[in-house]
């Protein structure tokens, strides 16, 4: 029977700037599932995902030289990464024009039931997460960091000042982190 190594952040982290393949593995297969359900959330198409989830992963390695962790946590850092690559993606003109030309719904799909393989986003835990937030500030996380608006658009959006778009978010924040410590 293989022993399943297990890391601290700080270990980890040290590893992985050395370059350290089975560190990457580990953080991969720990971290993986919890970045695809972000990923697919904004973006909702499962293989558009499984790509953004695969470049998410590059780029970490890439720039883990980059982290910080006086700044927060490594995977608040990973989930930065995942969810910017998101709504680039998302913004894209590329992506935008691939929308366009979706094929018509009821011709080539007759064929199949109309169940798509979507990930359950419940199963790790981010919504009940969430729902520990008030009303206001689980929209206000949902806009900015679910479907990629700015402070700016959202405040158009739900016609409420900058500032208290920014004071929610922040605030929301806080009290997240003491909900996942």
């Amino acid at each position: 029977m293989a022993t399943t190594q297990t890391y601290t952040e700080q270990q980890l982290v040290s590893l992985l700037k050395h370059r350290d393949n089975k560190a990457f593995g580990y953080l991969y297969d720990n971290y993986s599932g919890a970045l695809y359900s972000i990923i697919v959330q904004i973006l909702t198409d499962v293989e558009l995902a499984n790509d953004i989830l695969q470049e998410v992963f590059i780029n970490i390695w890439r720039k883990i030289d980059s982290y910080d962790q006086t700044k927060g946590t490594l995977f608040t850092w990973m989930l930065n990464i995942a969810r910017n690559a998101s709504i680039d993606t998302l913004r894209s003109k590329t992506y935008q024009n691939d929308r366009k030309n979706q094929p018509m719904p009821g011709i080539v799909d007759d064929q199949f039931d109309g169940q798509t393989a979507q990930p359950n986003v419940d199963n790790i835990g981010f919504r009940k997460v969430l729902g520990q937030l008030k009303e206001d500030q689980r929209i206000l996380i949902d806009l900015a960091y679910f479907k990629g608006y700015t402070h700016e658009e959202i405040a158009a959006i739900q016609n409420i000042p900058l500032g208290t778009v920014k004071t929610r978010i922040r605030n929301a924040l806080i009290q997240l982190r003491g909900i996942l410590k």
